[in-house]
């Protein structure tokens, strides 16, 4: 008889950590007192919950928001793309290396993925998407909008 295989552990998210994640969402910069504070629970309650958060992977990391203008990206695009079924891993991972490519999405229906592309210009665009995306191996077709 087969040993079954071990479960994953459960993330167990309550309404407190809800709110945690809703206040870093809204400001990843606060401090675990402000967190605290804020939730209405204990620094060491908020500590705790962090922890639990980041370490099941609920929370994945911190970022920054920027300005695309401010950085000199000044065209941002929605490239639609279709691929080869059986290479989407791969084009996932093609697709997502590509300079300016911001944020690539496996899709359902008409389409494959979108890609949000930031480039400085209309020449750069251009640049990703026909020497970039369409000489990948497995890219079918590509729409730029």
């Amino acid at each position: 008889m087969a040993t079954p295989e071990p479960q994953p552990e459960r993330r167990i998210v309550d309404q407190i950590d809800r709110r945690l994640v809703e206040l870093l969402v809204d400001d990843g910069r606060m401090s675990v007192n402000e967190l605290a504070a804020t939730a209405g629970i204990s620094r060491a309650n908020a500590y705790q919950r962090l922890g639990r958060l980041r370490a099941t992977g609920v929370i994945q990391g911190f970022t920054v928001r920027t300005d695309a203008r401010s950085l000199g990206l000044g065209v941002t695009a929605l490239v639609i793309v279709n691929g080869e079924q059986r290479s989407w891993r791969e084009l996932l991972v093609e697709m997502r290396a590509l300079p300016g490519v911001e944020w690539v999405g496996v899709t359902a229906g008409g389409f494959d993925f979108a890609l949000i592309v930031r480039v400085r210009d209309a020449e750069t665009l251009r640049d990703v998407v026909l020497e970039g995306l369409q000489s990948i191996a497995g890219v079918r077709s590509t729409q730029t909008m």
